[in-house]
């Protein structure tokens, strides 16, 4: 056992960002940008992506992107499952409206617990996402 002085740094520097299968990758950033108003950084189409919003980098990766490649075993990468990002907001009922007229589809209706109110949407493939409004403590 060594010394905590001798320690080795920790090999996470930082959190990086999200990724995100998707099957359309120029579909997924016209969602996130017009939608949810998310910053386009970089792509390039048609296989990656990434949009951030605040501190968040969102990495979208198209089918023949390195982040998309199939497992030594055969298993294929895929957009959908329940894991997701979660984005807060203000006032959730109006964004959910905002976001109902531009078609946007909800798992859910809008969930109220001790720590907040929230609710699922779906991006284009699948993907979900978490919209929260923490509670007024």
């Amino acid at each position: 056992m060594g010394d905590s002085s001798t320690k080795v740094q920790n090999f996470i520097l930082r959190l990086w960002g999200v990724r995100y299968q998707v099957k359309e990758v120029q579909r997924s950033i016209v969602f996130y940008t017009m939608m949810l108003d998310f910053n386009l950084d970089q792509q390039n189409l048609p296989a990656f992506g990434q949009v951030s919003i605040g501190n968040l980098k969102l990495i979208l990766s198209g089918p023949g992107a390195s982040g998309s490649r199939s497992m030594p075993d055969g298993r294929q990468q895929e957009p959908g499952g329940w894991n997701r990002i979660v984005l807060k907001v203000q006032d959730l009922p109006a964004r959910i409206v905002e976001l109902k007229k531009k078609g946007v589809h909800f798992r859910n209706e809008m969930e109220v617990g001790p720590g907040g109110r929230q609710i699922l949407l779906e991006d284009p493939d699948g993907n979900p996402i978490e919209l929260f409004e923490p509670a007024q403590w």
